[in-house]
Parts: structure tokens; sequence; C-alpha cells
């Protein structure tokens, strides 16, 4: 949905100071901090405490894709060197990627990562031309590849190379299908037990995939937001899920969205009115003015600034309300962005 033209990327800017954004996980994923938000009260919890913000009849929706090691470094038949981040698995011979180096490698060259896995270069792709499309070399496919041989993507604000505890701390526990480069992160709040307690007291539990892009990170690069444009991601719907969220409804419970992946894939998959089970692609782009069609509340990280993922928050709970809370968040030093403290919003 295109932005109203009024809307500029400047309206969703904040200071945010360094030390705020999380380089390492809370010490067990439910011990992070949850803020609630309300029009005009704030509430400082922490996750463990979702249980009693939540009701039994309700449905929580989670993206229980998985986190592939899509980040490869190598070089140019020319020597210069190349870092490489896996957009998309096309298929066994083919992936999309996005590439670091001195120089772009040009269409027909080759690039050698990892000392084990061969591309060749057929050209760019993309709205900017910001990736590129790679063909396999020689045996093998790329999903056992770049799975053997690759390295787990941590976003660029995250300093420390991956190690064995980001393994572990950067999937969810219900990690099932593997496709994105960066984590659904307002699932990394959960482990076991605390799903558990959510089913013991009557809430559902379901799952759609919605496959987090190299796109995620990419800056909005224009001025009037109504000039920016998303890049797609694949998402797929259970005909299970839509089951949950119509008998969720018929009963009056809450539509919960974890995290704004979950969102975006029920959104996209709710524009004709009804929910729809299949498969898709989605570029939608939520802005303030967006009516929503699914969800009724959303848990969800916090966001960086100028970011589409802030703009969807504050079309979801209201502008001036997220601006309050982003506000309230750095006064009370909560962590920030994907390893970072979650929010817990209504619906505006």
């Amino acid at each position: 949905m295109p932005a109203p033209p009024m809307l500029t990327i400047d309206d969703f800017d904040f200071d945010l100071p360094a030390e705020l954004i999380a380089q390492q996980p809370a010490a067990a994923r439910s011990t992070s901090r949850l803020l609630t938000v309300g029009d005009e009260r704030f509430g400082d919890l922490l996750f463990s405490d979702l249980p009693r913000l939540v009701d039994p009849g309700d449905v929580l929706v989670f993206n229980d894709t998985r986190v592939i090691r899509a980040r490869l470094l190598g070089q140019k038949e020319s020597g210069g060197r190349v870092e490489v981040l896996i957009e998309r698995v096309v298929d066994t011979r083919h992936a999309t990627a996005q590439i670091r180096a001195s120089h772009a490698p040009k269409p027909g060259s080759r690039i050698c990562l990892e000392e084990a896995i061969t591309f060749s270069v057929l050209g760019r792709s993309g709205d900017r031309g910001e990736f590129f499309e790679l063909e396999l070399c020689g045996a093998g496919d790329v999903w056992s590849l770049i799975e053997r041989h690759g390295r787990l993507p941590l976003p660029p604000y995250i300093a420390h190379a991956a190690g064995a505890d980001d393994e572990a701390r950067y999937q969810t526990v219900f990690a099932r299908h593997p496709g994105a480069v960066a984590a659904p992160t307002a699932g990394l709040h959960f482990d076991e037990a605390l799903l558990d307690e959510l089913r013991r007291m009557g809430v559902e539990l379901t799952w759609l995939t919605l496959h987090v892009g190299a796109g995620t990170f990419q800056p909005v690069r224009v001025h009037n937001l109504s000039e920016h444009r998303m890049h797609a991601e694949r998402y797929a719907i259970p005909p299970a899920t839509v089951a949950a969220v119509d008998a969720a409804r018929a009963r009056q419970g809450k539509v919960i969205a974890v995290g704004t992946t979950s969102l975006r894939a029920l959104e996209a998959a709710g524009q004709s009115g009804a929910l729809q089970a299949g498969t898709g692609e989605t570029a939608l782009f939520i802005t303030p003015g967006y009516t929503f069609r699914v969800v009724d509340r959303l848990i969800t990280n916090f966001h960086l600034p100028r970011s589409t993922l802030l703009m969807l928050v504050s079309a979801f709970a209201g502008t001036a309300t997220i601006r309050r809370a982003y506000h309230h968040a750095v006064r009370r030093n909560y962590r920030f962005f994907s390893y970072g403290d979650a929010m817990l919003l209504s619906r505006a």
C-alpha cells in the first residue's frame, strides 16, 4: 500500500544511544524485558509475564522460518575479496545474493567462496540492481553447500562474528523451515516452558512461514515514503492456521502476531477481507493510514530509526503512541534490535 504523500523518512527518526543496541541476547530467552503499550500508560515487565497479558481463546501466530548459513567469504577470479549474503536460494543450482567487494563482479565472472563453493555471476537484479543472480558451478546443490560451509548472518549492527552461542540463540526454538537470512526476532523470546504455559491456559499456538530476506536491512533511500518499494519475501500459510484464526475470531479471541513478519504475512493473505491459506510473495509496505484486517495485537522488538518496521508499528499502534513508547524505552534503558527487548502492542 503506498504511503500518503505527506509522510517522509524524517517522521520516523529518533535518537538512540549506541550502548542500547543489544550485542548479546538476554541470559535466558524469557528473561528479556517486555514493555506493554497502552494509549496513555506503559508497563515495564518481563517477557515471562506474557501469559497474564493474554486470554484463553486468543491465538498466537508464530513465524517458523529457520535462518540459513547465508554469509560466505571468498574472492573473485581477479583475487579481490568478496563478502556474499545469500538473499534467496532459488533452486538447487541458483541463488540471489548481495555482494560486497571493492569492485562489483562482472556478469560471466566467477567467485569462489569459503574455498569450497564456486558461483558464476549471471547478472544483477532488484529494483536498484542491489542483488546478483548466481549459478552454482560443479557438483552439489546450493542448500547443502551453504549449510556446510556458510556462516550465520548476524545483523550488521551486531559487532561480533557469529559464535556457538549465536548458533543457538539466533534461531527460535520452533524454527523448522530453512530459508531466512535474518531471524524473526520477536520469536526469540519464547522458550519451551513459556510455550507450554500458554497452551495450558488455553491460548492457541499456530504457525506460518515467511522467509526474511536480506532486503530487511536495506535502508529507505527516499525522502517521500510514497516512492519507497519493499523487497518481496516468500510466505506460506497452512489451512490449519487459517482455521485457528477464524476460530479465535468466532469466540471473540484476539489474533496476536508474534513479530512483524507474521503480521505482514497475515495481512498480505487477508487483503480480500478473509484470510487465505496458500503460498505467495509479499511486498506489502505498511505505513500510518493502513487498514489492518487480521491482526489485533502485536509482539515485536524495538526497531531501527528510519526503518520500514518502525513505520509498520507506528501504523499499528499509532504514531504518537510509538513515539512516546520509544522515548520511554530509551529513558528506561531497554535493549534495542534483534537481541534486545520486546513490546506488546494493541491495534489503534
